[in-house]
């Protein structure tokens, strides 16, 4: 509620709360925030203090309440999208919780810092020459890190690095490129990164930068079956797969995980051809024959028929399967064909590639051509988390069965970290006579800064509010600071079977994306980005749920993007 006298308006921020602020019409020309912990959800009369944003001198602490970013209501469907915070920011009760979130916290902001020093505007930090990493993956665009960061930024109530992030977005972001891209990528990292961002904020130019880069991923689909092709130029020309290995072939994981982001374009852009698009590649899938009810990781786009009967839940194959039970809760859970697909892939994975070690470890095998290689990737790891919130969701005579299965395969994981000196898990880890969950080969030992484990730690936090996965989650902070840490940002280690400490020269995007923000969400309280009202894509960037209908309209909605528009973040 917004009350105005003159020039002195007071806006309601919860029961027994009012935010004031200095208006002459039609300006706004300076305003006073609450102070409170609980600003906008508080109980009692909030103190108030003064801070110009406009004043550089006068600039407040980040993530303090002072300098909080309310969020702007963004409609979907005509409903209002709901705030991603509660009413305590996701504050934890426990004082050791609560610690360990401002830890992971410095973490974003020193990552965050020394890329901004060494490699503003390029993609990603290469921390140990101090320079920047442009890569041949994004086809020419910059900024990967500041577009990956922007929701994690916002999250943590690190409003000024939101700040700068959202700068470069509105002044300096040119889509006008000409490279070869990978469209899984792009449109994880760069489509994903500006709805997230438009969706937690308000802020228009988010949406217009992301309806612009979907439009460029358009011709990718310029095939006779409509499975696109892995790579495109986003000048308009479609190529081949970003697979090199794969030859002609899409990737399983490339075409099937496109259709969060682009349900959400059709969303907004009210123009059904993203949605089209994505829906006729799950009809061809499902249509296709598949060997023992397994999806190979391979497609060729002109015949539309498998390349090959490689099956895997790691690398080429993963986030198929998280995509197509995050469309059935992202649509309010009213996408059928995404659920049944879903539970009978499941079903086939766990007849054909669950294995279970002789020293009592669950494990993904991958299956090639009906033989089984025993071997799990890292990226395989974030399948607990998935097989989780799946279990929520499944039928009531397997639900316990399938949230058991989501913790076995988690505590695999954990195992193939702690199994390390390092204390951080390898790329791929095998079972045989020769190893258990570990990785005697050398090329299967680096550790990338990944951020699949501590991905699962969260949902089976959420689901099970076992405190094991906080403390597991406070290992690998404690690993990631003791290994990956180096003066100027984090870095990838080279083995982490190795006691001389090798680094790789590069701090991954999803660093910043994907293992910090879970671990912040892993200390704190469930109601920030609560799991029934948002949905993470493949790079953890939160997507709100779609809802069939609208429930009723919070009183104060109004609140959230005037306050966003005063403090001059709209």
């Amino acid at each position: 509620m917004v009350v105005c006298n003159n020039s002195k308006c007071l806006i309601r921020a919860g029961e027994g709360s009012f935010l004031s602020y200095q208006s002459s019409d039609p300006r706004v020309n300076g305003f006073e925030t609450a102070t409170d912990e609980h600003s906008v959800n508080a109980r009692s009369p909030a103190k108030v203090s003064t801070e110009h944003h406009g004043d550089r001198k006068n600039k407040v602490k980040p993530g303090t309440a002072s300098s909080r970013i309310f969020h702007s209501p963004v409609r979907l469907r005509n409903c209002i999208v709901k705030s991603p915070y509660g009413a305590n920011y996701g504050k934890p009760l426990d004082p050791e919780s609560l610690t360990r979130r401002e830890k992971v916290k410095e973490m974003m902001r020193f990552a965050w810092e020394n890329y901004k020093r060494y490699a503003w505007g390029e993609n990603e930090l290469r921390p140990i020459s101090m320079n920047g990493n442009d890569g041949r993956t994004f086809g020419g665009l910059k900024g990967a890190t500041i577009v990956d960061s922007l929701d994690t930024l916002y999250i943590m109530g690190l409003y000024e690095e939101y700040r700068e992030a959202k700068e470069w977005v509105e002044t300096r972001m040119n889509l006008n490129v000409q490279g070869e891209a990978s469209l899984f990528e792009v449109n994880i990292r760069y489509v994903g990164g500006l709805l997230s961002a438009y969706y937690l904020t308000g802020g228009e130019v988010f949406k217009r930068k992301a309806v612009e880069l979907g439009l460029k991923l358009l011709p990718a689909f310029n095939t006779p079956t409509g499975i696109p092709h892995g790579v495109v130029n986003l000048a308009g020309v479609p190529r081949r797969t970003y697979a090199g290995d794969l030859g002609r072939s899409s990737v399983l994981a490339e075409i099937g995980t496109l259709h969060l982001e682009f349900v959400h374009l059709s969303e907004l852009t009210k123009d059904p051809i993203y949605t089209e698009k994505v829906t006729n590649i799950r009809k061809h899938l499902k249509n296709l024959d598949k060997p023992h009810g397994l999806y190979p990781n391979a497609i060729n786009p002109i015949t539309g028929s498998w390349e090959q009967h490689y099956v895997s839940l790691g690398a080429l194959g993963d986030s198929f399967y998280e995509y197509l039970i995050k469309s059935y809760l992202m649509s309010d859970r009213t996408d059928e064909e995404a659920k049944k697909m879903y539970y009978d892939a499941l079903e086939a994975i766990e007849k054909n590639l669950v294995q279970r070690s002789p020293g009592g470890l669950t494990y993904l095998a991958e299956w090639r051509g009906g033989i089984l290689d025993h071997r799990m990737g890292h990226l395989a790891c974030f399948s607990g988390g998935m097989i989780g919130i799946g279990a929520e969701h499944s039928n009531p005579a397997t639900r316990q069965h399938q949230l058991d299965l989501a913790a076995n395969i988690t505590h695999t994981c954990h195992e193939s970290y702690i199994r390390t000196p390092t204390k951080l898990g390898p790329e791929v880890f095998r079972f045989d006579e020769a190893a258990e969950a570990t990785a005697p080969r050398v090329n299967e030992r680096p550790y990338l800064l990944r951020p699949e484990v501590v991905e699962s730690y969260m949902y089976l936090w959420r689901l099970t509010h076992d405190p094991k996965y906080r403390d597991w989650g406070w290992e690998a902070v404690q690993a990631l600071e003791r290994h990956c840490r180096v003066a100027t940002g984090f870095s990838g280690i080279i083995d982490v079977y190795g006691h001389m400490i090798q680094h790789d020269n590069l701090q991954q995007s999803f660093f910043l994306s994907e293992t910090l923000k879970y671990l912040y969400l892993l200390f704190s309280d469930d109601d920030l980005l609560p799991l029934e009202d948002w949905v993470f894509n493949t790079e953890a960037h939160p997507l709100p749920v779609i809802p069939r209908n609208c429930t009723q309209e919070p009183e104060d909605a109004p609140t959230f993007g005037l306050l966003a528009r005063l403090k001059g973040l709209l």
